[in-house]
Parts: structure tokens; sequence; C-alpha cells
């Protein structure tokens, strides 16, 4: 028996559409969810070739209109147009068959399995009854890579590529699926700005090809250089349109945000004081038993922000969850403020003024069953004022919650809410919110704004920068490189498992902590590193 892939759903007569006519129409889409209206009559067209940008605070609204596109949400109102007709999408196999594909942040591939095996997952072609026909489907992906610039062997192992070839493999499986309109999200999260490049290249080229792209980022200088239009929504409703020639960074974050924001937070001038951190030599091993932490050393003193840049899947996770007793030290030693913690429990490190916020939200950081107020005093729900010997004191607890929830401006309809129910984004402001309020000698950051829009990140930098100028020592671990320019006092770039540089945060060069990044300043990559996928939380 052999399957082909499905062919993209076309009008009944044989001459194409006119171009006047969209390629997609979203019109007065409605879907409310308890307490909230997720989109409140939102129009949304793309055109052929068209890069469409959509932007939005966390919680606006993109990704339920996206998910209403996709067949993973159905609408309350409205209706959808492919090619000016009006369809009903059921379900993501019907948005593929129509020629919809959705590319997420976190990509959906199986490390263990090739390029091809991973791109035709789900739609094989059989040799027999037994066994698959790759042949074919190795033919198509390497005219498929040919045609649009693609660098991809079909027999590599997804878990052997850097994270920009996986997004060129996400990308390319959508083609091999014959998709006509691209939904991007987040799509250069985790690229260094020479990968990010490199993809811009390859959506133009898409788009010159006639395919159709939504592109959701919250990085404005992106959209302003990709997009061919951008749609803003806020609070489930588009609140503005523009060409990227008659508008400005500050202008799409005030639409976005409802006021003026500050891109740029002023760091200051830091002052820093005594050794906090130190670590020595240190080897940790991956989930796998694999080196992820090769001998790495460093120091963070109080009053200091030290950045660590890199591509995520470099080791950085392990240092940190090795830092604050999460995971096993193979060799070395951490000491914070003189006292070797190596090995602790991590109750012991949090107890001695030690706040960590993870990259893997819903593995470390959050229990998505329970509520908000449960989740904010996680590792305080037996302290004063939230318990009373082993008496749980309810009042002091929602108290907590309902001022953590008004400080941080968590979106959503109750304290009392399960966590599960909010975005991506208002489960990372809880972590922040509850991992901030306390004195702290140190404060481990992992991904800390990952899926956050431009209010949200203006106001977790002013609480880091304020936390350093009150003598904490910070440990800021983030892919997003602007971030770690913009933040660190001193920036190291971790690759493959070592730190390979360390330059002053205030003259750091972009483009050069950008190829360290990439290529560690080596001429040849190590051969015995495997690089794996990010484990970062989805948004």
């Amino acid at each position: 028996m052999t399957t082909s892939p499905p062919a993209a759903a076309s009008p009944p007569t044989a001459d194409p559409p006119p171009s006047s006519v969209p390629a997609l129409e979203m019109r007065g889409i409605t879907k409310r969810y308890p307490g909230v209206i997720a989109n409140d009559h939102i129009d949304l067209d793309l055109r052929r070739g068209e890069i469409h940008a959509l932007l939005g605070e966390n919680g606006a609204g993109k990704t339920t209109l996206m998910n209403v596109l996709y067949g993973l949400a159905t609408p309350d109102e409205g209706e959808i147009l492919l090619d000016g007709k009006v369809v009903d999408i059921g379900g993501p196999s019907d948005a593929i068959a129509r020629g919809i594909s959705m590319v997420h942040q976190h990509f959906m591939l199986v490390p263990v399995l090739s390029v091809a095996e991973n791109i035709v997952l789900g739609l094989e072609t059989m040799a027999n009854r037994v066994f698959l026909d790759l042949g074919e489907a190795r033919r198509r992906i390497r005219d498929l890579a040919a045609r649009f610039g693609f660098d991809i062997d079909p027999d590599a192992k997804v878990a052997s590529l850097s994270v920009g070839q996986q997004q060129r493999v996400e990308i390319l499986k959508a083609l091999y699926r014959e998709a006509r309109i691209l939904v991007l999200d987040e799509p250069t999260a985790v690229l260094t700005p020479q990968e990010t490049e490199e993809i811009f290249v390859l959506l133009r080229r898409l788009a010159e090809n006639g395919r159709s792209i939504v592109f959701i980022s919250h990085k404005l200088y992106e959209v302003l250089e990709i997009a061919d239009r951008i749609t803003v929504i806020r609070r489930g409703r588009v609140v503005g349109e523009r060409a990227p020639k008659e508008t400005s960074e500050d202008e799409l974050a005030e639409l976005m945000v409802g006021r003026e924001v500050q891109l740029t937070v002023d760091r200051g001038v830091s002052d820093p004081g005594a050794v906090t951190l130190e670590v020595d030599a240190l080897r940790v091993t991956d989930d796998r038993g694999h080196p992820a932490v090769r001998e790495v050393s460093l120091q963070v003193r109080a009053g200091e922000i030290l950045g660590i840049a890199g591509v995520a899947g470099n080791g950085q996770d392990e240092l940190v969850e090795a830092i604050v007793g999460l995971r096993s030290v193979a060799g070395g030693r951490v000491t914070l403020k003189g006292k070797d913690i190596t090995g602790a429990s991590p109750r012991h490190i949090h107890d001695s003024q030690v706040a960590y916020v993870p990259a893997d939200r819903h593995r470390f950081g959050l229990i998505l069953s329970f509520p908000i107020t449960d989740n904010l005093v996680l590792n305080r729900y037996c302290d004063a004022p939230f318990a009373r010997g082993i008496i749980r004191n309810d009042e002091a607890v929602l108290a907590e919650a309902k001022d953590n929830i008004a400080e941080y401006d968590i979106r959503t309809p109750s304290a009392t809410a399960p966590v599960a129910t909010l975005s991506g984004g208002n489960q990372q402001k809880l972590v922040v919110a509850r991992e901030f309020d306390r004195d702290l000698a140190l404060l481990v950051l992992d991904q800390p704004t990952r899926g956050l829009d431009v209010g949200s990140i203006e106001f977790i930098h002013r609480q880091v920068i304020a936390k350093r100028n009150a003598g904490t020592a910070v440990l800021l671990v983030s892919a997003e490189l602007d971030e770690v320019l913009e933040m660190s006092d001193r920036i190291s770039v971790m690759y493959r498992g070592e730190l390979v540089a360390t330059v002053d945060g205030r003259t750091a060069d972009k483009n050069e902590v950008g190829l360290l990044m990439a290529t560690g300043g080596k001429a040849k990559p190590d051969a015995e590193w495997t690089q794996p996928i990010d484990r970062g939380a989805t948004t």
C-alpha cells in the first residue's frame, strides 16, 4: 500500500483565483472562554506572497487566533475564507490538507530520527506492509531543499543538527506537505543573529515563490525588517495595522501595551562587591549521560550581572540546574559566599537566599493543575504568614496571590484559576513574581523573558536591575543575545559545554558574540558533542 502527501485543497474550478482575492481571510473571529473573550470580532487577511506579522502582548489573543486557523480551536462566531471561499477547518489534519501549516516555537522533532524520517512522520510511504520507502521521500526532500536554498542532509540525525538547522527542518516539513500558508510562531527565539538572517533570506524566498506567511514575534526590530504588513492585537481586538516603513518600534510597542514602553532599560553603573557565587572546574552530564558541562569555572560578584550567551542546548540548562541543586555534579565545586554547596538539596540552596527562574517552567517552576494561589507559595508554603505550624493560612495565601497578580500584571479571571489555563507568558510572569518576592544573595535566571511581550520584558528587566543594585549577584542565561547585551555587566559565551570567552558587557560587539555562540571560535567543531533539543516550555 502506498500513500502520498495530501494535495492542498483547491477551488473546484481549474482557473486560479484572482490575485486580488486574499489567500486567507478571517472575518469576525470571536472565541470565548470562561471569564475572558480571547478573540473579539477579529478581522485578518493574508495576501499571496506576503509576510504578515502578528504582534500582541501575552494573552492578547494571537495564539487563540492561530489555533482557530489551524483547527485547534472552534470559533464561537466568524468565518474563515481560503481563496475567497468559506471553509470549515475541523482540525489540524484538515488544515494541513488545505495547505495550512504551523511551525511552533519549540520544535516538534524526534531527536533520534533522521531528517527524512521526521519530515515524513505521519505521512509515510510504504515499500510494502512492513518497510518504509524512504527513497522517494529523500528525493523530494533534496529537491525541495535545493529549490529553496536549504543545506540539509536527509540522512542526518536531528540530534546532531544546530538549532538553526532544526528550524529549517520544521519549515521543510511544512513544504513537504505542500503548505501554501505558513504560520511561524517565534521562529527566531533561539537563533543566533547569523542564523536569524539566514532564516529571513529563506522566508523572503518562500514569499517570492508565492507562499503566504504569518510571522509571530516579540522582537520588534525583526518584524520591521521582515514583514510586509503588521497587525497589532491588544486584549482580543485588532488595535492597528501598519506598514513597516510607516511605523517604529516605539509606536508598535505602545500599540501592543497601550502605554509608552521603554524598550531598553538603563542598567546604570554596577558596583561589584565580594564574590557571591564561585564555580570551579564544574562537570555535569545531561539526561542521557553525555557530557553537558565541561570544566566550567566562573565567578559572580554581589551587585553585578554575569550573562551567559549561547545557542540553546549547549549546556546552559545543565549548568544552572547543577548550581541550584536540581542536577548531580560529576566533578568540580560550587560555593556560595564561601560555603561549599556542591550537591546540596534544592531546599537548602533556596533557604540560602538563592532564587531560580527555570527555562522549563512546566518541569521545574509550576504545578499546572494547582491554582495560582498555591503556585505562588510553592517554596514558602510552610513559612509565616502562609502557615501557622501545620495549619495553612488561606487568607494570607490569597492576599499574596492578589498582590502578585496586580504587581506583575498576570492575566487571569481569578486568583484560584488553575495555572494550566494561563497563557505561557502569564505562567512565566507567575514564576518570576514568586522568585523575586524576597531578599536574595543570588538570583539565577534561565531564559527569564522567554515568550514575554515588550511591556512584561521591560518590567522584569527593571526588577533584575533593582535586585543587582540592592547587592544581589545575578547569573543570567538567555538565548536572546539582545537581552544578554542589554543587561549584563560581563558576558561569558558558552559553546558545547565550555565557556569559550568572557567580554565586557558594555563594549561587547553583537556580531562577534553571535559568531562565538555559533562556532565557539573554533575552525572545526568537536565531533564528540551531540546538541540536544531545547527543553524550554511552550508559550
